[in-house]
């Protein structure tokens, strides 16, 4: 049987055996592309007839597909080649000849239930598969094709072929879904699963309408999609361990701005902070690697390991959580980060299809498929995680069923979400504000929903906190715009820049989004920034209602640590020039204090009250939106009222330096000499540089004291304003 070999543009270019045209190898990694058929053929009920392939094929055996998939063949007479005229007419009669041959050989359908006029062309899909479920990742056999969809509807009498057909099914649009459901164990194959992901739903709806109209044709466009990444076969090539980088995109080649080890060092707070947060590490892992089993202890170790590669930042905070709720977040990272690294790899696709294909179906193809892995895609680990995400799947399939449906459901959003904005040209950022918070939404608001979610399911809070997504998602929404704001120039190098034109466009005068990162254009480029700024600004006070509700003190230390490292990396990016010349980034010390100060409400809104004032005290009056910056702050500050006690409020500064002031003249004041002097010609008569010791250790005396009665008026107990009526 001679096959009809094509190039990508459906074109007749000659014919080769099945043998040669199946055969996937170093010298046709994805064989020799096609021409094949799929029919889908419906009963008078509307029912779909499925197949499932026999046992003994040689490429995808045993798994459940569409009623009937081959190939037209070079050859026979009548002629199975359609011509460029055939498909453009709708008519294709060659693959319709075909379908009608295979139907009998493969179902013992008689020619004469068929009538060819009945057939619908619908549309042309090209995707390739290797059958590595079968042969493993070496695979060198597969599918290279541009199928053509055929549609029918007939009552026929069916008789398989044994060496064709282990088994046939017909079933509803919903009994298909069940049958699909990863829990069923069935293979399924790989086109199938791109025609139901894809197409099917729509086409089945109204399947009178699509057999007898034109609504569901499409003639010239041939839709092409990679396949799961478990179907690439061996000949994607992995980048794992050949680049040095460890991040994707811009990363590491950015300047980041900090500031100078003595600059650090003089804060003698922070200093202290991180040495206790060294010592003592306040934040304990609950991740148990024996929780589901030993047989997937390894995995879970795995996760525990591969999440402090990919995110230091939000490793500790998530490690804390309760035993219950710990792992359900970290594979929900983990999921997530595997997903937002295919999004990010702006190389590893040659076409951008395949990119969506793998965004849209990432839910469905890796979670629950424990032998997924992608190859070839980011970079240091991010690409490890992918190339070995079959961890990932096991240890998820072991979770809750509550929380395995919130964590595909937001992956299956989210992803889609992606892949309508991998469409768009990100290099001048996005067009209108709203746009952009479409954007931070799907990345972020999203998550922030799905971890609200978790909190609910896993009974660790209140059912508000999982049902109000207004709130989660501007949550998620503030952190994310706080990223976009700090990292201009790394995604602008990078060429998917996020800042919207309905601002930035106001302010660069050349019109161009580069123009911020010019020296003669910092003025503007200030100005724009801090109208980003004043945006996300905004969003604080449901961030703050948000915190509100929480009960749980880890899910509280989770959610408010991001929180204030926001606020805080806001207020040093504010009217900050060295933002458009590589990275600002909050101090290692200050993070460490405010991690360690961020476990109450109170700490929390300290914070946030902090960053209010200080970005306030900054605001330039010159600027478009100053008005707009102060009422945010001022809303901020109303939110965050200073409850500290008096002794809190004090500066430390002064306290350390008296201390340290009268450590260093205590020696040098002649104590036994003072027992004696009673008069003041006598303490006159010590000299001047005794009294100069004497006034110094004097006045450090009184400071120290001042605070002393401070802390002592602060820890009173306060007398009851009232009595309580019995």
């Amino acid at each position: 049987d001679e096959c009809i070999l094509l190039d990508e543009s459906d074109a007749l270019i000659g014919h080769a055996n099945k043998y040669e045209t199946h055969r996937f190898n170093t010298e046709q990694p994805r064989g020799k592309l096609h021409r094949a058929f799929s029919v889908f053929l419906f009963n008078q009920e509307g029912k779909l007839l499925l197949q499932q392939r026999a046992q003994s094929k040689i490429t995808f055996p045993s798994v459940w597909t569409n009623t009937c998939c081959s190939h037209p063949l070079h050859g026979y007479e009548p002629t199975e080649v359609d011509t460029p005229a055939d498909v453009q007419s709708g008519q294709t009669p060659g693959v319709k000849r075909a379908a009608i041959r295979k139907l009998k050989h493969e179902l013992g359908i008689e020619p004469e239930q068929l009538d060819i006029n009945a057939f619908k062309f619908l549309t042309r899909l090209h995707y390739f598969a290797a059958d590595t479920v079968t042969h493993g990742p070496s695979a060198e056999w597969g599918e290279h094709e541009i199928d053509y969809i055929l549609f029918i509807q007939a009552n026929v009498d069916l008789a398989p072929n044994p060496e064709e057909v282990d088994d046939v099914k017909y079933v509803t649009l919903n009994e298909l879904r069940a049958m699909m459901k990863p829990s069923t164990g069935l293979l399924w194959s790989p086109w199938f699963r791109i025609i139901v992901e894809q197409f099917l739903p729509e086409w089945w709806k109204d399947l009178g309408k699509t057999l007898t109209t034109d609504k569901c044709v499409d003639l010239k466009t041939i839709h092409r999609f990679g396949p799961p990444r478990v179907h690439l076969g061996c000949y994607g090539a992995s980048r794992v361990g050949q680049a040095p980088a460890q991040k994707q995109g811009a990363y590491g080649k950015i300047k980041t701005h900090s500031e100078s080890k003595m600059s650090q060092l003089m804060r003698l707070d922070e200093v202290a902070g991180a040495l206790y947060f060294a010592a003592f590490k306040p934040l304990q892992s609950k991740v148990d690697p024996l929780c589901f089993g030993p047989e997937l202890r390894d995995d879970v170790v795995y996760c525990d390991g591969v999440l402090g590669k990919v995110s230091r930042s939000f490793a500790a905070v998530i490690r804390q959580l309760p035993e219950g709720l710990v792992l359900d977040v970290l594979i929900f990272y983990l999921v997530l980060r595997a997903l937002d690294t295919i999004e990010d790899d702006t190389t590893a696709f040659p076409e951008v299809e395949t990119k969506i294909h793998y965004l849209n179906t990432f839910y469905s193809d890796a979670l629950y498929n424990a032998k997924w892995k992608m190859q070839g895609v980011g970079e240091g680990d991010e690409a490890h995680l992918l190339e070995n995400f079959g961890a990932v799947a096991r240890v998820f399939q072991k979770l809750p069923e509550s929380s395995q449906d919130i964590i595909a459901d937001i992956a299956k959003r989210m992803g889609q979400g992606m892949a309508d904005f991998v469409k768009k040209d990100q290099r001048q950022g996005t067009g209108t504000v709203n746009e952009y918070n479409l954007y931070c939404h799907y990345v972020a608001g999203l998550v922030g929903e799905g971890l609200s979610r978790l909190f609910y399911a896993n009974r660790l809070e209140d059912r508000i906190v999982g049902e109000d997504t207004t709130t989660s998602n501007d949550m998620g929404l503030f952190l994310q715009k706080t990223n976009i704001i700090r990292d201009y120039l790394e995604d602008y190098v990078d060429g998917r820049a996020w800042y919207p034109k309905e601002i930035w466009g106001g302010y660069a005068p050349s019109g161009d989004l580069g123009d911020f990162a010019k020296a003669e254009n910092i003025q503007q480029a200030k100005a724009c920034l801090n109208h980003m700024i004043t945006d996300a600004l905004e969003l604080v006070p449901e961030c703050l209602k948000y915190m509100e509700r929480l009960q749980n003190d880890a899910v509280f230390r989770f959610c408010g640590i991001p929180q204030v490292m926001a606020i805080a990396t806001l207020d040093k990016c504010f009217n900050n020039k060295d933002v458009f010349t590589g990275v600002v980034k909050v101090r290692k010390g200050a993070a460490v204090k405010m991690i360690m100060e961020s476990t109450t409400l109170d700490g929390v809104k300290r914070w946030f009250r902090q960053g209010a004032l200080s970005i306030a005290a900054k605001v330039d009056e010159s600027h478009p939106t100053a008005k707009r910056t102060k009422a945010a702050c001022e809303t901020i500050l109303r939110l965050c009222p200073d409850s500290r006690s008096l002794y809190a409020k004090l500066p430390t500064a002064p306290l350390l330096l008296a201390s340290a002031s009268a450590i260093a003249v205590a020696p040098r004041v002649p104590w036994t000499a003072l027992q004696g002097i009673s008069t003041t010609e006598q303490i006159l008569s010590l000299g001047d540089e005794v009294m100069g010791y004497l006034a110094f250790f004097s006045g450090a005396a009184l400071i120290i004291l001042a605070y002393v009665l401070a802390l002592i008026t602060s820890s009173a107990p306060k007398p009851p304003s009232k009595l309580k009526k019995l």
